[in-house]
């Protein structure tokens, strides 16, 4: 079972987004799909229609300590694609994972439950430093960051997210080995000299760094993202071709050359994924 994060220091740089659709992808790939939604916003969570919702969600995981993928584990809409809501109401999880002797490695310990069932899991978390985002990075194999070209924002990820896994790369000394940072540079625009700028000064800035790597594709500022939201679907499923008169490539593109940069173990299963003809969805 593989785990992704999508982590971030800064809000609003589009992690639900990248994380849904991800997931929505790597479920018409073939894939079993658990999304962990670990925002106190708990924009995942509302993201796809559910057909089930459990009783339970991310608090009684996490405060609980619940094992039972049935009394957790909420069914997308769409086949494959399961998730773990946001359930965190009177936000008391930081808290007490602060206080908790295994706060930050509660999830490590907790994931292996769910390694007979899916293939990959995606977790979401809030755009703030704090225990559930450190406990969530310790968690992955991968860490993905987006990052918008803005000067500002470049200069929050160097304060604030990769100053994070300096500070928690102690574990290393448990045994645990810090989940490589893979920036996503997301809303680039089609025309701004500016954000271009900002990009390949991304790109310099980390080039050689040994724990962080600038993915090869971006996500461009398109309208096919909001679009897909709308409607509760994956952007892939609603924009599988590019459209006249567009230089930028076709939103299913974009996201099968992400899903390939991070998981060239499936690029047969992702080359496969058209976006047409999906019928096998639950019903609600």
């Amino acid at each position: 079972m593989h785990v992704i994060s999508l982590i971030s220091t800064k809000g609003g740089v589009g992690k639900t987004t990248i994380a849904a659709n991800l997931g929505g992808f790597f479920a018409d790939a073939g894939l079993r799909v658990l999304l962990l939604d670990l925002d106190t916003q708990p924009t995942l969570s509302s993201y796809f229609t559910l057909a089930h919702r459990a009783a339970g969600g991310s608090y009684e995981l996490l405060a609980l300590n619940e094992r039972d993928p049935a009394k957790l584990v909420s069914r997308t809409a769409i086949h494959r694609l399961d998730i773990i809501v946001s359930n965190d109401e009177h936000r008391q999880l930081n808290t007490l994972l602060l206080h908790a002797a295994d706060g930050r490695l509660r999830l490590r310990n907790l994931l292996s439950v769910f390694k007979p069932h899916y293939d990959l899991v995606l977790i979401d978390t809030q755009g703030a430093r704090s225990v559930l985002l450190e406990m969530a990075l310790l968690a992955s194999d991968q860490a993905v960051s987006p990052v918008t070209p803005e000067i500002l924002a470049a200069r929050e990820l160097q304060r604030g997210t990769l100053q994070l896994v300096k500070e928690i790369s102690p574990y290393r000394h448990l045994g645990i080995q810090m989940p490589p940072v893979l920036l996503l540079i997301n809303r680039l625009p089609a025309v701004s000299a500016n954000a271009q700028l900002v990009q390949k000064t991304l790109r310099l800035m980390f080039r050689g760094h040994p724990d962080v790597l600038v993915l090869k594709q971006d996500v461009p500022a398109i309208e096919a993202f909001p679009r897909a939201a709308t409607k509760g679907q994956p952007v892939h499923r609603t924009e599988h071709s590019r459209p006249s008169g567009r230089q930028t490539p076709a939103a299913l593109e974009i996201i099968r050359r992400i899903a390939i940069e991070l998981a060239p173990q499936w690029e047969s299963q992702s080359t496969r994924v058209t976006g047409k003809g999906v019928s096998h969805d639950r019903k609600s």
